[in-house]
């Protein structure tokens, strides 16, 4: 239950970052803001998370784990307001922003602070509902986006109390924001950082409730690994080699690859994606909610798995199944013919390509939801010592939001140069990140926290 309520900051992060789908049409309309000042508004966020996902870390350190989901809570709740009364873009585009710091806060608390409570047999399945969490506000943020702009007759119509359905979907998040406060206030902080900051017997009554086994010798445990994590700076995380140590490297490039075989086109970008190969609004819309539900679906799978194979072998079958699907993906593309469509070259599929590609896009999800969605937040959860946990997730955190953002404004223009191309790229750096898992990811199934290096 304490693992499900820190994972309630995923479901925001979730639910944040898909909440401007279904807005983003009608607060063009009532701006009057160009492509260009509207792409701004909406990458703006990316670009907060990964400030936000940057200080959370050593704000966790300092003030603790617990202090850091309640601000974050604080984050949320003023974002999705000021953006349902927001003035103008500009008003709208700050409190946007201001909602990124949350998202980026949630992105990195969440499993550090989940694997810092879980036991070690069970801890893989508890870090994999931060992935599930997310999935979930996806999912919630798209039916409620539509249940909104149903009621009222459109994304732009007046819904209630003179406001547009466009401002209710951003204060829908109101509510999950003052769920997940009230949340954090009610779970324990970490022993971990207790014992770092000397509340040993704080510390010893968590971990007998919640861990288990003998709290003293695991306090012990801690102590010896700590070397007092709460006064280090980020400089903890110096290593010999690029200025980091080997660990961090790879904690970043599991949050590049994790964005860099192109996972955010399929949810940014799928309706976009469907109607540009012929596919009517209403089936392109059909096809995303088919899409999330396969997406949760495969998350609880991967939640079933990865504390009995493990995390290494799950990344290793998710990087074949992706490099499988998005090659089919682009050749489908690649080889389709082409015609033009108010001014712009747009692929034509048969039936045949069609269902393939439908079917392919679908399995890239599959693929991507048993393995690389939830096992990278589990992994970054567990992988690092307790003396750099805090700083080295906000690291690794941070250059995902960086990755997230770089694939959201380049998949346009490399759309625009063809499908193929752009799914080709994405097939590349599914095969890269096999040959990355394979050599230097190492299995932390079953261990415990302080036999990490």
């Amino acid at each position: 239950m304490i693992a499900a309520a820190a994972a309630m900051g995923g479901f925001l992060f979730g639910f944040d970052t898909a909440v401007i789908n279904g807005a983003v049409g009608a607060v063009g309309k009532w701006s009057g803001a160009g492509p260009l000042l509207l792409g701004f508004s909406v990458a703006s966020a990316l670009i907060a998370c990964a400030i936000g996902a940057w200080f959370a870390g050593p704000l966790a350190a300092r003030f603790g784990r617990i202090r850091v989901m309640q601000v974050a809570a604080a984050v949320f709740f003023i974002s999705a307001l000021g953006s349902g009364l927001a003035w103008d873009i500009w008003s709208l585009t700050v409190f946007r922003f201001v909602g990124g710091f949350g998202v980026g806060a949630a992105s990195v608390i969440a499993p550090a602070y989940i694997a810092e409570v879980s036991p070690a047999n069970v801890r893989g399945r508890l870090g994999s509902l931060q992935q599930l969490a997310i999935v979930v506000g996806i999912f919630v943020s798209l039916l409620s986006n539509y249940a909104l702009a149903q009621a009222a007759g459109g994304a732009g119509s007046v819904l209630w109390l003179g406001l547009e359905a466009w401002r209710w979907m951003f204060m829908a998040e109101c509510l999950p924001a003052v769920i997940y406060g009230l949340l954090a206030f009610r779970i324990p902080e970490s022993p971990r950082f207790l014992v770092g900051k000397g509340r040993t017997e704080e510390a010893e009554r968590i971990l007998e409730h919640y861990v288990g086994g003998t709290p003293t010798e695991k306090i012990k445990e801690i102590r010896a690994t700590l070397d007092f994590e709460a006064t280090q700076s980020i400089t903890v995380i110096k290593g010999p080699r690029f200025g980091l140590a080997p660990i961090v490297w790879i904690g970043i490039l599991l949050s590049l690859f994790q964005q860099l075989v192109g996972i955010n086109v399929i949810f940014y970008y799928s309706t976009m994606l469907w109607e540009a190969v012929g596919f009517d609004e209403s089936d392109a819309l059909l096809t995303g909610v088919i899409t999330s539900v396969v997406n949760i679906a495969t998350t609880i799978v991967a939640i079933l798995l990865v504390d009995k194979i493990g995390r290494k072998p799950l990344l290793v079958i998710g990087s074949v199944g992706m490099a499988i699907t998005l090659g089919t993906m682009a050749y489908i593309f690649g080889t389709a013919p082409t015609e033009m469509v108010g001014g712009e070259v747009q692929p034509v599929l048969s039936d045949a390509a069609g269902v393939v590609a439908v079917l392919a896009a679908n399995l890239y999800v599959v693929f991507f939801g048993v393995s690389w969605g939830p096992v990278v937040w589990v992994l970054l959860g567990e992988m690092f010592n307790n003396r750099i946990r805090a700083y080295a997730i906000s690291v690794a955190a941070a250059a995902q939001w960086a990755a997230n953002f770089l694939v959201s404004i380049t998949f346009p223009p490399l759309a625009d140069a063809g499908l193929g191309l752009a799914y080709g790229l994405y097939t590349a750096m599914a095969v890269l990140s096999l040959f990355f898992v394979w050599k230097f990811v190492r299995e932390t199934r079953g261990r415990e926290l302080e036999s990490m290096e």
